[in-house]
Formats: structure tokens, C-alpha cells, sequence
């Protein structure tokens, strides 16, 4: 008697959740099946005495019984657990809905360890390894370099262990799914003999004009010497972001030049006792970023953001580093860098960077972003004008350092100069703020102990 009252428990349980989030006809349906539930619930177990009913059957019963109210109030999540010997696409991201198959590194036959890659995904912002949960060998491979894929779609079957025989199971459901796509192929041969009539009157007028077939794109003839290939999701992305911000935001950019004398010969001076206690070089990075954290606390507008018509300001400083990877920018986050050191700042950077280069960098990484500050010093330019992060609100370039003479007193000296620009948003930073912010950075990396003493 305790078993049952217990599973009618259960049952009952079921129906009052799913009455939260059902409609009253719903619900009397599901009343309906509880009864009916308990129903044969006593008579399973009038027809059988509590002694010889073991528990799993009693177990199997529940579950039979709850399915039907189960299922129709459950949330349903995307399922991204394939079945046994089955690879199946991760989960990977909740911004990130899709990708494409960049690369498929085993074929039908290989060997695969347990958490071995055998394919990676490109998406919009990052790389996203597929491994295989199975030890075994390769059976067959379902899909295809170039594919889109989402979380769930299976990659490729796998032979669990040395034996083919675990992996029997698998073939049917392949099978039986692939019952279903010749049907409609069967049907599109019917309008497929019509399409060739239609294709050569369209290409008639396409080699004398190419950018009447689509106003919004310009496509160029093939030449000889010329090879095409396709954009990555990346760097799509990027180009997409990017003029959104040129259409989205008011750009305007400001100039200064920094005297980088004092940074460097604090550099020089306790750079080999840095990295012994912290195990990370000093480099220039983390006085500019101590320099834009303090100069954003100073001028919280250009931390702030426009959104719709009210403006948002934030108590927080994440900082983001642009970096340049072989396939696309990236921008790492360095988070709630107001509240850490040089050494803290050199370490995350270190390791964001590190990421980013070997192509493990993920969207947590990149998520976010309240100020960017891109160098491309590294790479020799002299001066430029970035473009804005959206959703931030401006962007600090920072350039090469070159010995320029330069008035210091009454002499004038060479003095290792660099110049860095401001590119924010006019609609929300007025001149004068966006002057004072990029002062504030002058001031502070010309005079590190600036940062020392909060001034």
C-alpha cells in the first residue's frame, strides 16, 4: 500500500505541474489521465500480490504511466546527446545558433580515442571542436566540409571498442531516415525537367551585365591568375559588425601623442624581477589598460552605452583587446579590470592571447566589453582610426613608438613618441569629454605614478 500511495503521489504531482502552465481543457484532459492512471495502477497490482511484484517492474509501470503527462508541459531542449557510437554536433553557445563544418579530420576506418577531435565547427566568433565521446574506429562519416550544422546534427558513427557489434543498433535509425529524403527527391524531378528551359534564358543576359543579377553586390568576371574562395563565418561576421557600426554610430576621432619615456624605463628597470615573482613578462599593455581604467573612472561617459533612448551607464570596467588571429580579429575581454593589478592584467592578457592564437578561444572569452583598446603598433602603424566595438561606445588605438624631437623645456630632445587616437560615439561623448578622457590616458602613461596614487 505504501508503494502505490507513493506513485499516486507522483502522479498527482505531474498533473499539478503541468496545470501551472496549461489551459483548463488541458487540464481536465490530464485529470482524465490521472484517474485513468490510478485505475491501472490497482488493478496491476490487484492482479499480482505486493510480493511478487518486484521493484523495477513497479518502476517501468510509473514511468509508462507518467509519459503522457510528461511529455506535453515539458520544456524541450535541444538535444545534443546522440545515440550510442553516434557523434553529434555540441552545444555551442546561446548566441551562436549554427555553424559550418571548416574541417573533418578523420575518414571512414581511422581509430578514434575517447575526447579526440574529429571535425572542427566555424561559427560566427569562434572555432568549436567536435570529439568523439567513444573509443573505437570510424564507421561511416554523415557530413559533409562546408555543411551548416546545428547542435544535435550527427557528424559520424563510430564502432564502440574493437567489435562492430556494439554499434549495430546505430545503422537502423540512418536507415530509416534515409527512407525518407528519396520521397521528396522522387518528387522534384517533376519541376526539375522545367528548370533547364528557365536556366539558359537567364544566362543569356548575365555575361553582358553581373551587377544587374544583384544592385546590392558587385560580382566580377572570372580572370586568369584569380582564385575565389569562400568567406569564413569570422570574418563575415567582423565585416558585418563592423559596418553596422559605421551605419549605427556618429564616428568622430580625437589625436594625441604620449612621451612614452617614463613606461619604458619603469619597463627596463623591473621588467627581469617582474617576471621572476609573476612568471609573465611587463609589457606596455597593462599601463595602458591601468591608464584607460582610470581614465574611464574619470569620464564614465565614455564607459557608458546608448540604448534606444536611454543611456546606460555601468559601475564596471571590462576591458577588450582587439587581437588579430590567421583567421579574424577577436576581442578578448579582460573582466573587472578596475579591479586588478599589472601583474593580474599582464597574466589574463597572457592567456587570452595564448587562446586566441591556437584557436581555443571561447564565446565566454569574448562576451561582453565595456571599452576596446586595439594596438596595432605591433604591426607598425604610425597612426589610424578604429572603428567602434559595437555595442560599446569608443575605442583607443594605440600605435608604433618612434623617436621624434620633441620640445622639453627650452631644449629639444629625442624622445621615443606615440601617437593614439579616440574614435567614440558623438551621439552620446561630446569633444570636450572625449579630450579629457584621451588627456587622462596622456597623463597617466606619461607619469605611471599617476596610477600609483589615484590621481
Amino acid at each position: 500500500m505504501m508503494m502505490e500511495r507513493a506513485l499516486l503521489r507522483l502522479l498527482r504531482s505531474h498533473a499539478l505541474r503541468a496545470s501551472r502552465v496549461s489551459s483548463s481543457s488541458s487540464l481536465l484532459q490530464r485529470g482524465a489521465a490521472v484517474r485513468r492512471s490510478s485505475q491501472q495502477l490497482r488493478a496491476f497490482l490487484s492482479a499480482s500480490s505486493l510480493d511478487t511484484v518486484s521493484q523495477f517492474e513497479l518502476r517501468d509501470f510509473a514511468a509508462s504511466r507518467q509519459r503522457p503527462i510528461w511529455e506535453p508541459w515539458s520544456r524541450g531542449f535541444a538535444d545534443v546527446a546522440g545515440g550510442p557510437g553516434e557523434i553529434v554536433i555540441p552545444f555551442m553557445g546561446d548566441s551562436v545558433p549554427d555553424g559550418v563544418i571548416a574541417a573533418i579530420l578523420k575518414k571512414p576506418g581511422d581509430a578514434v580515442a575517447v575526447d579526440e577531435i574529429i571535425a572542427q565547427i566555424e561559427t560566427d566568433k569562434v572555432t568549436i571542436d567536435v570529439r568523439s565521446p567513444f573509443a573505437g574506429k570510424i564507421e561511416s562519416i554523415v557530413a559533409k566540409q562546408g555543411d551548416t550544422v546545428t547542435p544535435g546534427t550527427k557528424v559520424a558513427n563510430v564502432a564502440i571498442g574493437e567489435e562492430g557489434a556494439v554499434s549495430t543498433p546505430s545503422p537502423p535509425p540512418p536507415k530509416e531516415e534515409n527512407v525518407g529524403p528519396p520521397r521528396p527527391k522522387a518528387a522534384t524531378p517533376q519541376p526539375t525537367p522545367q528548370a533547364p528551359p528557365k536556366a539558359p534564358v537567364e544566362s543569356v543576359p548575365a555575361p553582358g551585365s553581373f551587377r544587374s543579377q544583384s544592385p546590392s553586390e558587385v560580382h566580377l568576371p572570372p580572370k586568369s591568375g584569380e582564385r575565389r574562395i569562400p568567406m569564413t563565418r569570422l570574418r563575415k561576421r567582423v565585416a558585418t559588425r563592423l559596418k553596422d557600426s559605421q551605419n549605427t554610430f556618429a564616428l568622430l576621432t580625437t589625436f594625441n601623442e604620449i612621451d612614452m619615456t617614463n613606461l619604458m624605463d619603469m619597463r627596463a628597470e623591473y621588467k627581469d624581477a617582474f617576471q621572476e615573482k609573476h612568471g609573465v613578462k611587463l609589457g606596455f599593455m597593462s599601463g595602458f589598460v591601468k591608464a584607460a581604467v582610470s581614465a574611464l573612472q574619470q569620464i564614465p561617459t565614455v564607459n557608458a552605452v546608448i540604448d534606444g533612448d536611454d543611456i546606460i551607464y555601468r559601475d564596471y570596467i571590462d576591458i577588450s583587446i582587439a587581437v588579430g588571429t590567421a583567421k579574424g580579429l577577436v576581442v578578448p575581454v579582460i573582466r573587472r579590470a578596475d579591479q586588478m593589478n599589472f601583474a593580474q592584467i599582464e597574466k589574463t592578457i597572457n592567456t587570452l592571447g595564448k587562446k586566441a592564437n591556437d584557436g581555443s578561444i571561447s564565446i565566454d572569452d569574448m562576451a561582453g566589453g565595456t571599452f576596446t583598446i586595439s594596438n596595432g603598433g605591433v604591426y607598425g602603424s604610425l597612426i589610424s582610426t578604429p572603428i567602434i566595438n559595437p555595442p560599446q561606445s569608443a575605442i583607443l588605438g594605440m600605435h608604433s613608438i618612434q623617436k621624434r624631437p620633441v620640445v622639453v623645456g627650452k631644449d629639444i630632445v629625442a624622445r621615443p613618441m606615440m601617437y593614439v587616437a579616440l574614435t567614440y560615439d558623438h551621439r552620446l561623448i561630446d569633444g570636450r569629454e572625449a579630450v579629457l578622457f584621451l588627456r587622462a590616458v596622456k597623463d597617466n602613461v606619461e607619469d605611471p605614478r599617476r596610477l600609483l596614487l589615484d590621481l
